[in-house]
């Protein structure tokens, strides 16, 4: 993944209702959730879940289908498990340490 795009669908998920949102359909599993159930759950307003269910479809977190009368939000899973392995992918590898001495000192001096 590149960086532009886990810094995007980071900065969406950085909202306190999207993360909630996220956060209800991961536990709903890749069935998905009726938009009115999301709404009843989080207790927000039609016209803001739309808002934010519009920023996450953008960045191709959750997609939308209809089944008959019912319009059901989806978890795009693959991609979340991306930006979670983008974050972690490199963990406990180390770094150098004279990349560590320059960033010890640049930290010095922000504070």
């Amino acid at each position: 993944m590149e960086i532009e795009t886990a810094a995007k669908i980071l900065d969406e998920l950085g909202n306190q209702v999207r993360l909630k949102v996220v956060r209800l359909l991961v536990k709903a599993g890749r069935n998905g959730v009726p938009v009115g159930r999301i709404q009843a759950e989080l207790a927000i307003p039609a016209s803001t879940l739309s808002h934010h269910l519009n920023h996450l479809k953008a960045v191709g977190l959750i997609r939308q289908q209809r089944e008959q009368t019912t319009l059901l939000c989806v978890m795009h899973y693959e991609l979340l498990e991306g930006v979670i392995a983008f974050l972690t992918n490199e963990c406990c590898f180390g770094i150098s340490a004279e990349t560590a001495k320059t960033e010890s000192t640049l930290f010095e001096f922000t504070q």
